[in-house]
Formats: C-alpha cells, sequence, structure tokens
C-alpha cells in the first residue's frame, strides 16, 4: 500500500476522531481544571465510546500526571490525554488487501462519526485501484442509511447489496459473500 494512500485515509478518517472528541476538546480548552473537569471528562469519554474501565484508566492516570506535573490548565491536560490515548492504541499494522480472493473491511462507530463517508472513500479509491467492490449496507435500522450507502455506490461506481428496512443485518452480510 502506498504512503500517499495511507495518508489519504488517514486524513478521511480525521473527521471520524474530531467529532467523536470535539465535547472533550471544548472541554479540554484553556480553561482551569477542577474536580468538575474530572467528572465530565470521564463522562465525555464513555459518552465517546472507549469504554467505561477505559475512561476510568485513562481519567486515573490524567490525574496522577496532573499532580505530578503540576497540570493546571485543561488545554495541557489535553495533550496529556492524547499521549495516553497513543500509548493505549496499538501501533497501525498495514492492510495485505488482495492477497486472498475476499477481502472484508467491517466499519463500526458511533452514530455521527462518519463511517458512511469513510466507507464512500474507500469504496473509490480501491475501485480507482481496479478493484472490485461491493458494499453492503447492513444498517438496516437506521432511517435512510441505505439509501444513503446507494448513492455512495452509485457515485463510487461500485456494487450494493440491501436487505429490507428493519431486517436481518447478518443476513445483509450473509447476502453480500
Amino acid at each position: 500500500m502506498t504512503t500517499g494512500f495511507v495518508h489519504s485515509i488517514k486524513d478521511s478518517l480525521a473527521h471520524t476522531r474530531n467529532v467523536a472528541f470535539s465535547r472533550i476538546a471544548g472541554l479540554l480548552g484553556a480553561s482551569q481544571v477542577t474536580d468538575e473537569t474530572w467528572d465530565e471528562l470521564e463522562e465525555l469519554l464513555i459518552q465517546a465510546d472507549v469504554g467505561v474501565e477505559t475512561a476510568l484508566y485513562l481519567v486515573e492516570r490524567l490525574r496522577k500526571r496532573a499532580r505530578g506535573e503540576a497540570i493546571l490548565r485543561a488545554d495541557i491536560l489535553q495533550t496529556a490525554l492524547r499521549e495516553e490515548l497513543r500509548v493505549l492504541l496499538p501501533a497501525p499494522s498495514p492492510l495485505n488487501l488482495g492477497s486472498r480472493s475476499l477481502d472484508v473491511i467491517l466499519v463500526v462507530g458511533v452514530n455521527g462519526s462518519g463511517k458512511t463517508t469513510s466507507i464512500a472513500k474507500l469504496a473509490y479509491r480501491y475501485r480507482q485501484q481496479g478493484r472490485r467492490v461491493l458494499l453492503a449496507a447492513a444498517d438496516t435500522f437506521r432511517a435512510a442509511a441505505m439509501e444513503q450507502l446507494g448513492i455512495w455506490a452509485e457515485r463510487a461506481g461500485v456494487d450494493i447489496v440491501t436487505g429490507p428496512e428493519g431486517g436481518d443485518p447478518g443476513a445483509v452480510l450473509f447476502d453480500a459473500l
């Protein structure tokens, strides 16, 4: 996979990161760190789907750092949060697409985080590389989800498998495979 492609994927996923952590960034602006800051940060991390256990762990790590490094401003705390997240997240490994007869990419995330747009960008990119792409619209319960993905599939010039609204998402995936 080319470096340019990796950078384009990172750029397209930047929106996802921004949406998920925009409220956290708002909290960690230039204000002072207070007891309420810790409580709200914990709540926002949980809302960002990092998980309760991870949210508690991160807040505890940040509290320890704040005491040890005399972090008093929330904007400095934001940098510390990024550093702690980098420690928790594994280093990305390259995708080995095309080495098998079929590659499946499953995209999951919180509502409104840019999954559909990212899927469209991936589909378009792989189509431009001459790959055959099939999208499976398994989000059968969200209003207009299948239609939205259908529009993106048409724009990208790729095929799509859908099911009935409110239908079994697993059935859509089964049909796609």
